[in-house]
């Protein structure tokens, strides 16, 4: 969250530097871009309102660690209750209660929604998160779909899921991967023809694990549904061990994970591991697939 804080930022501070000047290429605005770098880095944007003055103190609080983190996004609300960024992060630091994180991170939402206005949904769909300020929006959209699949919503958050993959269908925050893992939870094979159309050639774990389920769902085991999940066992063996419950999963996310390792594996068996259980002779087609491709070594 650091990072991404100092990424726009910098995006900020860049775009209003080259704002009422005119270039006659990117290159052009590039090679300004570098030199003011290079001279001393970009003068800070001007927070000239209190949203954007709220949201620079929304970025401190994205950076710092801790009861800090608190302070400041209360304090970026002082400033102006529309910086959608500290909603999202009282929701995020709120351990006690899941009814009151699922409440801030609707006020988040409202709050982006305010600060946008309609004309900017009305004409910007499909450039979400390509434009710095709809990114707050988008958090809170993300913070709150994920607090509604926890309390147990998941028709909503769904929605919530597909209107994300509407507003920025470059999909930026991965919220393809999120639908992939648990649409067989949600009973929504619908939802995966679609993204597979969109996706189905990103290298993951993911997609792989989750055509295999929605071909088995959808025709049972047999030539479809098997050559996907051994596409998949080649693409992440480690997978099946925790499906099958071989290894116990960690009681937390990995910080970071690679194509085709371990990490990966869990990643995408805590999030996806209820809806193999709940489909009814899944476990069994994938350890018999286990199976047959070590007997085949």
């Amino acid at each position: 969250m650091a990072m991404r804080a100092a990424t726009e930022r910098s995006l900020i501070d860049a775009t209003a530097l080259i704002q009422g000047r005119e270039f006659e290429s990117i290159e052009e605005a590039n090679a300004f871009l570098q030199k003011v770098l290079k001279e001393g880095g970009l003068p800070p944007a001007p927070a000239d309102t209190p949203l954007l003055q709220a949201q620079q103190v929304a970025y401190d609080a994205m950076e710092a660690t801790g009861r800090r983190r608190v302070v400041l996004a209360r304090r970026a609300l002082e400033i102006s209750e529309d910086c959608a960024d500290a909603w999202v992060i009282l929701a995020g630091e709120e351990r006690k209660s899941l009814r009151k994180a699922l409440e801030y991170a609707r006020k988040g939402v409202a709050a982006g929604e305010r600060a946008l206005g309609k004309e900017v949904f009305e004409e910007e769909v499909g450039n979400f998160w390509t434009l710095i300020g709809t990114r707050p929006y988008m958090r809170a959209l993300f913070a709150l779909a994920e607090l509604l699949w926890a309390t147990g919503d998941k028709d909503e958050a769904i929605g919530l899921y597909q209107e994300m993959l509407r507003l920025n269908p470059d999909d930026r925050q991965g919220v393809r991967y999120i639908v992939m893992q648990i649409f067989a939870e949600a009973n929504r094979d619908d939802l995966l023809e679609s993204i597979l159309d969109e996706h189905g050639e990103d290298p993951t774990a993911t997609v792989a694990y989750a055509r295999a389920l929605w071909l088995f769902r959808k025709e049972g085991a047999g030539p479809a549904a098997d050559a996907a999940l051994d596409d998949a066992l080649q693409k992440n063996p480690f997978v099946p061990q925790y499906l099958l419950a071989f290894r116990a999963l960690p009681s937390r996310m990995p910080d970071y994970y690679g194509l085709g390792d371990r990490n990966e594996a869990i990643v995408y068996a805590m999030a996806a591991l209820d809806g193999w259980i709940g489909t009814e002779g899944a476990p069994a087609w994938l350890a018999s697939r286990v199976r047959k491709m070590r007997s085949s070594r």
